[in-house]
């Protein structure tokens, strides 16, 4: 019973690690995106 509530444990760190990663990287795009220096396209 301990081994299994210890896998449970990892797994959920495992899952907040990866989606503050995520987070992160989603942020850091949107800063490129928003301090590129190319022209927005036209709109058609």
């Amino acid at each position: 019973m301990k081994k299994i509530v210890m896998l449970v444990v990892a797994l959920a760190g495992g899952l907040l690690v990866y989606r503050r990663l995520q987070a992160a990287q989603a942020e850091e795009d949107l800063w490129i995106e928003a301090t590129s220096a190319a022209e927005p396209e036209p709109v058609a």
